[in-house]
């Protein structure tokens, strides 16, 4: 992001621009923002500005701005200060704002291998993350997560020793080998051996120890037992949820645990990509006298499916799960989005999670090598007028969800407004301002608190408790003490 010094009054903070009065010198916590940002998406730190409660920002002024400048190279090329310094010159930058200055730190999303960037020398103290609060104390399995994804050969081409390729499910291995051929016919591995073809497709790979073939984690996942590739992967679970009719809580439900299939990826790709596509109301097409039912839309649904199961971190806890809704399908899948979210919405760079996986898929006919899936989605849908896909990145744990919407642009847009002017029209019902009074009366006794213990209070939870809070803000009944975490609320004085 760019600061524009005209725009100052305008600027909030936000999850990507953080100010701090830095009047003394460099701050402490300057440190845990930027390990915190460089591992997220990035963002700007002003320093020589305080945060108002109102949330304008004021200037501070910096005491020495040139011995500031020194010192804060000296300190981000110390090694037991900071892993990986990302910045170059360019990046820090004076401002003259009054008679003050102020120091702009621009902090660039850290590549994959370069993560996790952590401080104090101190790899599972020291990292962090944003969050909508500020910055947080990554968890060991976030850790773990980045490490993984530090490397060029993806977790998913490691041979299982332990494995034999009599653990695969040869039913699945060869109705993979029956789309294949479907797809090239008389391909140069049509008639090798199944040991020999797993292998020349990535699921199973020669161990140095043994000189023996064994499956690979991509093999295992692909073709496995779901029982099976728990002992790898315990937190590997895969789940479709069908929710056509209000009145049921489920009208169809596919989980890798339910024992009656085998659970692996290949099986739920085709048992699930079908249901996804049955109620499509998209007309075919004709070449000559033949029905072409293929359309743009199931290419764009296969991708999506595909693009969720290759980019999985499977050691990440809530597994896969693919919602399919009256006019929506909703695909989440554990693990942060490997390119950057805006990389990935631009298209043009495939850095796939599990490449062996993706290779398999690729093989059938399925997924997209040159990083153009997701972009290709999203034209899809606009051609057909329908709301743009949205990507989500959540943290701790680590989820990227995308939602894809059946629902005309216009209706969409409709349905909005409608909705907004009945917000409008509405009152509060009893409970919410039965709530509200019950903030009101906690804090009349108790002075500023946290939204944590407020909500802890009138047992409700924080993410409602938020928008009370807000509500009593914009009525005017509150105010606001800090900022991020340590941000408490009191009754306006």
């Amino acid at each position: 992001m760019e600061f524009d010094i005209t725009k100052f009054d305008t600027y909030k903070e936000n999850n990507r621009l953080e100010v701090k009065k830095a009047k003394e010198g460099l701050p402490n916590s300057l440190w845990d923002t930027y390990s915190s940002m460089a591992n997220c998406n990035g963002g700007m730190i002003l320093l020589g500005i305080s945060e108002q409660k109102d949330g304008r920002f004021v200037t501070t002024g910096l005491k020495d701005p040139e011995k500031l400048r020194k010192d804060f190279w000296n300190t981000i090329n110390n090694r037991k200060k900071v892993s990986v310094n990302l910045l170059t010159d360019e990046d820090l930058r004076f401002y003259e704002i009054g008679s003050d200055y102020i120091l702009a730190i621009y902090i660039p999303k850290a590549p994959r291998e370069c993560k996790p960037v952590y401080i104090n020398d101190d790899l599972f103290g020291g990292t962090f993350r944003r969050n909508g609060e500020g910055d947080y104390h990554c968890t060991k399995s976030e850790v773990r997560a980045m490490l993984r994804d530090q490397t060029e050969e993806s977790s998913d081409m490691k041979v299982l020793e332990d494995f034999e390729i009599s653990d695969l499910n040869l039913e699945t291995v060869h109705a993979y080998r029956n789309r294949h051929t479907a797809y090239r016919a008389e391909h140069v591995w049509e008639h090798l051996t199944d040991k020999e073809y797993l292998e020349k497709i990535g699921a199973a790979k020669k161990a140095k120890s043994d000189q023996r073939i064994h499956p690979t984690a991509a093999g295992l996942l692909m073709f496995g037992e779901e029982y099976r590739i728990l002992y790898e992967y315990p937190e590997y679970f895969l789940d479709y949820r069908e929710l056509l009719d209000p009145a049921i809580r489920w009208t169809d439900r596919l989980q890798s645990s339910s024992g009656d299939w085998t659970g692996n990826l290949f099986d739920f790709f085709f048992r699930v990509y079908p249901k996804l596509v049955k109620d499509l109301k998209i007309p075919f097409r004709l070449e000559g006298i033949t029905r072409i039912d293929d359309t743009p839309v199931h290419k764009a649904l296969r991708e999506a499916l595909a693009n969720c199961l290759v980019n999985t971190d499977f050691f990440v806890v809530r597994g896969v799960v693919i919602k399919k809704e009256m006019d929506t399908i909703v695909m989440e899948n554990p693990g942060y989005i490997r390119t950057g979210k805006e990389q990935m919405l631009k298209g043009g760079i495939s850095d796939p999670r599990n490449k062996a996986l993706m290779k398999m898929f690729n093989l059938i006919g399925i997924g997209e090598r040159a990083g153009s899936g997701v972009p290709d989605i999203y034209a899809v849908w606009d051609q057909q007028g329908w709301t743009p896909p949205v990507v989500e990145e959540q943290y701790n744990p680590d989820r990227t969800i995308l939602t894809l919407s059946f629902q005309k642009k216009q209706a969409e847009k409709a349905s909005r407004k409608n909705k907004q002017k009945k917000q409008a029209e509405s009152k509060p019902t009893s409970k919410t301002i039965q709530n509200k009074a019950s903030i009101v009366t906690f804090l009349s006794a108790n002075g500023s608190c946290k939204a944590t213990e407020i909500a802890q209070y009138i047992g409700l939870s924080s993410a409602r408790t938020r928008v009370l809070l807000s509500d009593l803000i914009a009525e005017g009944i509150l105010q606001t003490e800090g900022n991020g975490r340590s941000r408490k609320y009191n009754l306006q004085k």
